[in-house]
């Protein structure tokens, strides 16, 4: 399940190599790094013997999407429990159509409201007869940090190899980081097979940042405690995050973000959309311009989002009419 890894074009009066690793061409449900992520909860589901799955996030959610049609696709029960914040647009999306296909069951809450929601739907797969798995532990959200975080730990093999047959060291891995995982994953990776790069990740979300940084280390502390292995002391100087680049919040972003979806496609034929991957590339190019990062070697972990950057499209078409 290896994806490329590929120079950019970049900017003309860029210093830096910018490289780019396709996770959104994993090849199942439009792919992205939620292909792996899903794969991983698919199995600890199955080895802990349950045979339903809840699943949770947003309208905007890669991760319902790919799960939805990992659980149809092997004949699992699903219900996605699906958040709002107050005041949110509640318009369709196209991950949350794609959810719909696959007849996942869809129950809708506020933010503030996700355990209660987490807990009732848990009872009732149970009042059932199910076993039902929630993929991120506890009704709290925590307690499963390791089994998404492993996906990450694995695929981090693959830009070391990359650097092998090369014969250079990547100076900076930048990605959105959203739950975390992703980001826990590739310091786990790190941490186990060495490397020089710094992994930053970029938040896109209205998650508070110490909340988000401790995320990320339980990430980490739950995969070496789940796989038995021995964690460095001082593993926690490996968390990067960079929070000044959000816009805000989770689905929000301004003209900044929408120039980047479009210059990114010009110039490299790449699509990026404006909730993840779009926001964390701005927000790359921005840190290493105030920073004056020059002649670095950069890779962006593109997350994924084909049907995000759709939405995109379809949103600036309806606004130009």
């Amino acid at each position: 399940m290896e994806t490329p890894i590929l120079r950019m074009a970049g900017e003309p009066e860029d210093s830096n190599e910018l490289y780019i690793k396709r996770e959104d061409l994993l090849p199942f449900s439009m792919g992205g790094n939620k292909v792996r992520i899903g794969e991983a909860f698919f199995d600890d589901m199955k080895q802990k013997g349950c045979d339903c799955m809840v699943i949770y996030g947003s309208r905007h959610s890669n991760l319902c999407r790919v799960l939805s049609a990992l659980c149809k696709s092997r004949g699992v029960p699903c219900v996605m429990i699906c958040s709002h914040e107050d005041g949110e647009e509640q318009e369709i999306t196209n991950n949350t159509l794609l959810v719909d296909w696959t007849g996942t069951e869809i129950v809708h809450c506020r933010k503030q409201e996700i355990a209660a929601a987490v807990e009732e739907v848990m009872n009732r797969q149970k009042a059932r007869g199910m076993a039902p798995y929630y993929i991120f532990g506890n009704k709290y959200g925590t307690g499963n940090e390791g089994t998404a975080a492993g996906a990450y730990a694995e695929a981090y093999k693959e830009i070391r190899e990359y650097e092998r047959r090369r014969g250079f060291s990547f100076d900076y891995i930048f990605l959105p980081s959203g739950t975390g995982a992703t980001q826990s994953g590739l310091i786990c990776g790190k941490l186990l097979m060495g490397g020089e790069a710094s992994i930053m990740g970029v938040m896109i979300s209205s998650r508070e940042y110490g909340r988000a940084r401790e995320v990320v280390r339980e990430g980490v502390a739950s995969y070496f405690e789940k796989t038995g292995k021995s964690l460095p002391e001082d593993y926690q100087k490996e968390i990067h995050l960079l929070d000044q680049y959000r816009q805000g919040g989770y689905g929000r972003y301004d003209v900044r973000i929408e120039a980047c979806v479009r210059e990114v496609y010009c110039r490299d034929g790449v699509a990026l959309d404006p909730v993840y991957t779009a926001k964390a590339f701005w927000g790359m190019k921005e840190y290493l311009k105030e920073k004056q990062v020059e002649g670095k070697k950069v890779l962006f972990l593109h997350t994924g989002g084909g049907p995000l950057f759709y939405d995109y499209l379809t949103k600036r078409e309806k606004a130009s009419l």
